[in-house]
């Protein structure tokens, strides 16, 4: 599949200095920061700082470098909000079936309460 990368998305925006962001960590490749309509008590986004769409479309095109980063500050933000002893849920929305409503790959990073259930069952 080809993606198509939109650099007016809001997250390229961010990562252009455009609109401001309540940081979290920021690496040579990646950015964290809060979300601003937070879903639990730690709500973090953990972003790229390249332009990829989507998880598949990072893991195929990413350079090793982007992708040990990634990894790795997605784990740093993990142990700096205190989410390692009583668990955490990271997820990530894909195109329209996954309800992804920014086209930037973006992990959300949830913990500090029951998170309860990740999904229903398919009806």
């Amino acid at each position: 599949m080809a993606y198509h990368y939109d650099d007016q998305n809001i997250f390229a925006k961010i990562l252009r200095g455009e609109i401001p962001n309540d940081t979290v960590l920021e690496t040579e490749h990646s950015l964290a920061f809060r979300d601003i309509q937070p879903q639990a008590p730690v709500h973090v986004l953990v972003i790229p700082k390249g332009p990829y769409v989507c998880y598949d479309h990072f893991a195929q095109a990413a350079s090793d470098a982007e992708i040990a980063d990634f990894t790795r500050t997605i784990g740093a933000v993990c142990e700096s909000e205190g989410l390692q002893e009583n668990g955490y849920r990271i997820i990530s929305n894909a195109g329209e079936a996954g309800v992804q409503e920014v086209p930037h790959l973006h992990i959300h990073v949830l913990g500090g309460r029951g998170l309860g259930r990740m999904l229903e069952p398919a009806r």
